[in-house]
Formats: structure tokens, C-alpha cells, sequence
């Protein structure tokens, strides 16, 4: 039986990022079932047809070339006790150290219809492959399940396409978990401006048919109808992009302690058993800034973790300090970023907060192409401790979500962005005289008298 010093499960971005800390330096394995280990925030971009498929598929060499042997097969079973990994084809392998980096799978709620033809998900190889067949074969109509950043993609590719879309959520506005309500009006006038239906504070309750999925009954009653046409098994397609869960199904009955958000691990990524490791999507962990349970299911959050288990495996002391969820998206002409907690998740924490806007344009207002900027910015009433930020903006908003999420994670206040020392030139920049941070930190100081 072959033994390898470190065996990760799972050949994500977690996976891969491993591989390249220590593929020189240990014998090492990467398990993977998928052909592909994929670009998953680029999917949307290649159902739009923006990009080719292929170009979401990670090279194999980024885990070969990184001394890493890649392993094409599915664990079926994990013996703690003895250390070896059990595969569908039965063959096994042993291990010093254990890393499971199985990340998430798409949530499909067991509501009636939900195992009928035509309803999916939006995560794997096989859905990006179906879907993009049912497009190509003249696909008319998809209703798309959650208003969160990829749901919102997947329904702007669809549209592009010339497919007419319907956006269902059970929230009042949309990308709920990036940005509050006040800051995503004109996100959603811009969704309904390339011709995708909302159906806010929605919740789909059944679907129907008789093979394939022929309606969506929502909780009002309304239905949304797929009508047929001549040629085709399926006249629609609905595809869940709601939610995610743990891929935890290894541990399930083992002595790995788990949570509803997944493997528990320290702010190492150690598990209670000695030797045995998680990162990534299938782990729970806290909020950086609460220190409380929170979900930070990104890659950006994924490759962090690696980063700490990895270096620590090395010899290093390296901790995790938790998620900030610093994300973006875009929404037709908009960038839209957020970072920290929103208003709405700050308030059910239990913080008293109070909030500043400002607004600017991207370039000097006399220059030719400057467009509009916005921004909002969640304090603590208590201790002035900045909680969040979010921005609307028709240029790109990572740089600037990057340094709030620094700030946040420097727990910085009010004051201090207020003093931020910045650049300015006439294409890249508001006036001198004025910077969107400091003015939206200027404008809490201003109405509490700070």
C-alpha cells in the first residue's frame, strides 16, 4: 500500500494552494474525483459566453509541477484508526497527516418537484456542460433561485444569451449578504433594465411537471410557466444558486467534530483528532470581527486557511483570524463590493451602528468618462470600531474593498479613516479636496458630533 506523508482531500483552491507549500518538501498526495479542478466564479462568464469553457478548467500542473502527486479517484471511506483512505474502486492508501479540503456543494431544498428533469444546480463540470447544451439547443426561458452574486451572474449570462429569466429571493432586495437595501436599488432597476423579472421577498414553494420541470409555484401562489415549443424535452430550466453546505459526508458518523456550517477546527485548521486537518469551504469558523460563528464560503477565505496549515506544517506559528468577506460582483453597467458586516448583519449581532455615505465620481468631475461612486460605512455606536463598507460604483471597487477590509481588520475607527492620507490624479480620482472614505467617515463624525 502506497503511504504518503500528507494526503488532502479535495484538489480546489485550498488544494491546490497546499500542494504548492509543500509538494517539494513532503511525500504528498491530492485527491480529486472531478476531471477538472475549476475557476468556479467564472462559470457565469462562460455560460455568457464571454470566455470558452475550458478557460474555467485549472491546469493538473499546478499541483504536478508543484511536486504533488494528483490522485483521479473518490474517497468512499476514512479510517481514522489505522490512517489509510479507501476508494470506489476499492484500492487504498495510507497517511501521516490528513487535510479535508471537499469544500461545498449547492443546496437544493427537498420542496416538491425539486428531482424532476430540467432543475439544478450551478457549481460542477456537469452543470456548466448541461446548461450550456440546453442554451446552445435554444433554451427559452430559466428561472434562477437566489439574488446573491453568482445567482445574479448566472441570470445576466442567461439573459445575454437571449433567454428570459426570472430572479426569485426571499429577501426584500438583492445581493442581501454583500450590500444593505439602501445601497441596491439601482441594482436592481439595472437587473429589470436587461430584461431579468424579480420576484423579491419570493419563495419557491413546489415545482411541477410530469418529467421535466413545467412550472414554479411560489409562496404567494403565483406560478411561473414554462411554456412549450416544438423540438425540445425541456421548455425551461430552473437552477438553485441559494445557498451552499459543507461537503462533510467523510466525517458523517466519525469522532470528527462537526456543526451546521461544518468541520470544526482551531484558528490553526487542527480538528480534535491529532493529525488530522480542514480548510476551506467544508469548515466553520468565526467572524473576525464578532469572534461568533459566521459563514465566509469564498475561495478568498479558502486560500488564507491553506496558507496557515500549510506554513505551519512547515514549522511555522501562523493563526487564522477569521473571516472579513470582503467580495464583489458586478450587476450590468456596476461594480459593487462589500466587505465586513452589513448594516442588517451588524444589527442582528447586536451592535448599536451608525452609518455614513458619500459620493463621488471615479475622475475628476471635469474630466471626460467620470461616472458615479457610492459608498456606505458601518460603525459601532460604542467604540467607533468601523464593521463594514459597501460600494456601488460603474468602475471597478476591489482595491478600495481591499483596503476597508485592512482597516476592519486592524479594527480601525471612524477616526482613523477620517485621517487617511491618500492619493489623487484627475483619471484615477475625485478631487484632492475630497476622498470617498474619508468622506463617508467624515459624514458619521459630522451627525454624532464625534
Amino acid at each position: 500500500m502506497e503511504k504518503y506523508d500528507i494526503a488532502v482531500i479535495g484538489g480546489g483552491p485550498a488544494g491546490v494552494t497546499l500542494a504548492k507549500l509543500l509538494g517539494k518538501t513532503n511525500k504528498m498526495a491530492i485527491i480529486r474525483p472531478e476531471d477538472y479542478s475549476m475557476i468556479y466564479c467564472a462559470l457565469p462568464y462562460a455560460i455568457e459566453g464571454l470566455i470558452d469553457n475550458e478557460k474555467t478548467f485549472k491546469s493538473d500542473s499546478l499541483v504536478t509541477d508543484a511536486g504533488a502527486e494528483l490522485i483521479r479517484n473518490t474517497v468512499k471511506k476514512v479510517n481514522f484508526d489505522n490512517k489509510t483512505l479507501v476508494f470506489t474502486d476499492n484500492s487504498e492508501i495510507a497517511f501521516n497527516k490528513l487535510i479535508f479540503a471537499t469544500g461545498a456543494v449547492p443546496f437544493i431544498p427537498p420542496i416538491p418537484g425539486s428531482s424532476l428533469k430540467g432543475v439544478g444546480a450551478f457549481k460542477t463540470q456537469d452543470y456548466l456542460v448541461w446548461i450550456e447544451q440546453m442554451v446552445s439547443h435554444g433554451l427559452k426561458k430559466a428561472v434562477v433561485v437566489g439574488a446573491g452574486a453568482i445567482g445574479i451572474e448566472l441570470a445576466q449570462a442567461f439573459s445575454y444569451r437571449k433567454v428570459a429569466v426570472d430572479l426569485v429571493d426571499m429577501g426584500d432586495s438583492v445581493l442581501p449578504n454583500l450590500v444593505d437595501s439602501d445601497m441596491s436599488g439601482v441594482l436592481s432597476t439595472e437587473l429589470e433594465r436587461e430584461w431579468i423579472k424579480l420576484h423579491l421577498q419570493s419563495k419557491l414553494v413546489e415545482l411541477k411537471g410530469k418529467d421535466h420541470v413545467e412550472s414554479v409555484v411560489l409562496g404567494s401562489g403565483k406560478t411561473i410557466d414554462f411554456e412549450s415549443y416544438e423540438g425540445e424535452n425541456c421548455s425551461g430550466i430552473v437552477i438553485f444558486a441559494a445557498g451552499m453546505k459543507p461537503e462533510i459526508s467523510l466525517v458523517k458518523d466519525s469522532s470528527i467534530v462537526t456543526d451546521r456550517d461544518g468541520i470544526v477546527v482551531n484558528d490553526r485548521m487542527e480538528t480534535n483528532l491529532k493529525d488530522i486537518y480542514a480548510v476551506g469551504d467544508c469548515v466553520q469558523f468565526n467572524s473576525g470581527i464578532t469572534g461568533k460563528v459566521q459563514s465566509g464560503k469564498l475561495a478568498t477565505n479558502a486560500v488564507p486557511m491553506a496558507k496557515i496549515l500549510g506554513f505551519n506544517l512547515k514549522g511555522q506559528n501562523r493563526t487564522y483570524p477569521g473571516f472579513y468577506n470582503g467580495a464583489a460582483t458586478k450587476v450590468g453597467k456596476y461594480f459593487i463590493g462589500g466587505t465586513g458586516l452589513s448594516e442588517a448583519a451588524a444589527t442582528a449581532f447586536g451592535y448599536d451602528v451608525v452609518c455614513g455615505y458619500s459620493e463621488v465620481t471615479t475622475k475628476f468631475p471635469i474630466m471626460p468618462g467620470a461616472k458615479k461612486k457610492r459608498m456606505k460605512l458601518i460603525v459601532d455606536k460604542a467604540t467607533h470600531r468601523v464593521l463594514g463598507a459597501q460600494i456601488v460604483s460603474e468602475e471597478p471597487v476591489v482595491s478600495r474593498i481591499d483596503l476597508l477590509t485592512f482597516a476592519i481588520q486592524k479594527e480601525s475607527t471612524v477616526e482613523d479613516l477620517s485621517a487617511l492620507s491618500y492619493a489623487s490624479q484627475p483619471h484615477q480620482s475625485f478631487y484632492p479636496a475630497a476622498n470617498i472614505v474619508v468622506l463617508a467617515a467624515e459624514d458619521i463624525r459630522k451627525k454624532q458630533s464625534w
